[in-house]
């Protein structure tokens, strides 16, 4: 039987459903895979990028945690790629790699004014709500009118999570410093802008409903949005989630002004031009009004138009980073490949490098996606097997001695289960399901079961 010992850098969803794939598929092969995660916990962006007031995340989280608990997989938690293990270190003990480290950074928006003080990126804020361990443990909340640019989910998430009322998240997960910076916020208009028409937004449905079942929160949108095109009639009239999200839409204009604290406005057929600034600070958005043209696009008015506000949050999409010694493709923030399989500057395969998930194929499509796009990696690392590397120490025993002896502080499956534990005993007492623990340290310190650990 054909031994194969596998690294795969990524414990989110495309690093797990990678390893429980290959794990289904490899008949025939002697399979031992370790994963490597650079934070203390695993399942990435379910865990860190994405709003804490989604319970259907519940069940992603519970369908991977049923991957890693049948105890065939080991997990390293805590281990930064490039520092305390190198790719040369996975070619003396695997025969191959799989990067799935995901997309976490803000991909650039270039309209003026970007750089301006209280203009923040959507993935940053997103890090901050979630209690990602590695961002800043305030955020600054100061700002009565906010906008929001962009038209997919992660825009609709942040928007929402700025109106809503903090209170209204505390039967989530959400931790004590993220509740506590809602609470103090003094917010009563989010503008949400997207440059195309409503029959062409990238959100889902059910993100959009959720914005109407807000406490308090009003959802305006504007009649002038929906002198639809022929293009969007007919993408309205043949394409079910654009029928429903019409149909929610038009319920909102029915609506007429409402009495909450607080609203949430959506323009569409808005384009960003300019972040303007007073004294090095956000205060206003310059925007040019377009309109359909006629084939599913729009294109310009020259009507400028501005909007006052403190703060901006520019949610246009993540983007990847670079692996030490990994290839990159700096334009589109991916590792070049094909079908999984890393190519060098000359469009050549590396031998016994791959990718699966966002780093593969960009930041696009929803947790489905991600499971075929990592059985295409699978398959391809499978018939390869006569390019795979020769491991020169591929025992079990040597990965934990090589992190013991660079003193890594790695946390592993039976850890990962203290920490769990322990953040579902924190939320307890107060009927949360969960109040996760911030402080990397603090993570560290449940994993490894010291004393005297606590809340982050």
């Amino acid at each position: 039987m054909t031994t194969l010992r596998l690294a795969i850098v990524g414990a989110g969803p495309a690093g797990i459903y990678a390893a429980d794939i290959l794990l289904k598929e490899a008949r025939g092969f002697d399979v031992s895979i370790d994963l490597f995660e650079q934070l203390p916990a695993p399942y990435g962006l379910v865990r860190y990028g994405v709003a804490p007031d989604h319970p259907r995340i519940k069940g992603i989280i519970n369908a991977l945690r049923d991957v890693l608990d049948r105890g065939d997989i080991r997990i390293f938690g805590n281990v930064t790629f490039g520092r305390d293990i190198t790719l040369d270190d996975l070619k003396q003990h695997y025969n191959a790699v799989v990067f799935s480290t995901g997309a976490i950074k803000d991909a650039d928006l270039d309209v003026p004014g970007v750089e301006l003080e209280g203009s923040y990126g959507a993935a940053e804020f997103v890090s901050w709500f979630d209690g990602h361990p590695d961002v800043p443990r305030t955020w600054p909340l100061e700002a009565e009118s906010v906008a929001v640019i962009g038209n997919g989910n992660v825009a609709l998430d942040v928007s929402r999570i700025l109106a809503k009322h903090a209170d209204d998240l505390l039967p989530t997960e959400i931790p004590a410093n993220v509740h506590e910076g809602l609470t103090a916020s003094p917010v009563t208009d989010v503008h949400v802008f997207g440059r195309r028409g409503p029959a062409q937004v990238k959100f889902t449905p059910l993100e959009l409903r959720e914005l109407g079942e807000v406490p308090d929160v009003d959802v305006v949108v504007y009649d002038e949005d929906f002198d639809h095109d022929e293009a969007s009639k007919t993408a309205i009239a043949t394409n079910k989630q654009v029928m429903v999200i019409d149909r929610v839409l038009q319920q909102w204009r029915k609506r007429g002004p409402g009495t909450a604290s607080r609203r949430l406005h959506l323009h569409f057929y808005a384009k960003p031009i300019e972040i303007v600034g007073t004294d090095g600070h956000v205060s206003a958005i310059r925007y040019e009004r377009t309109r359909p043209n006629g084939q599913g696009g729009v294109e310009s008015t020259g009507e400028v138009r501005e909007i006052a506000i403190q703060a901006i949050y520019r949610a246009v999409g993540y983007f990847g980073s670079a692996l030490p010694g990994v290839p990159f493709d700096e334009r589109h923030g991916v590792i070049p490949n094909h079908e999984g399989q890393v190519l060098d500057d000359d469009n050549q395969q590396i031998p016994g490098l791959y990718a699966t998930g966002w780093i593969k194929r960009g930041p696009v499509g929803l947790i489905g996606h991600t499971k075929s796009d990592a059985m295409e990696t699978v398959q391809h690392l499978m018939t390869d097997q006569a390019s795979w590397w020769t491991p020169a120490d591929p025992s079990a025993a040597a990965i934990p001695a090589l992190l013991a002896e660079r003193g890594v502080e790695y946390t592993d499956l039976d850890g990962w289960h203290a920490l769990d534990t322990h953040e579902i005993g924190l939320g307890e007492p107060h009927g949360r399901a969960r109040i996760k623990v911030v402080a990397r340290q603090e993570m560290v310190d449940v994993s490894l079961g010291r004393t005297g650990a606590h809340q982050g």
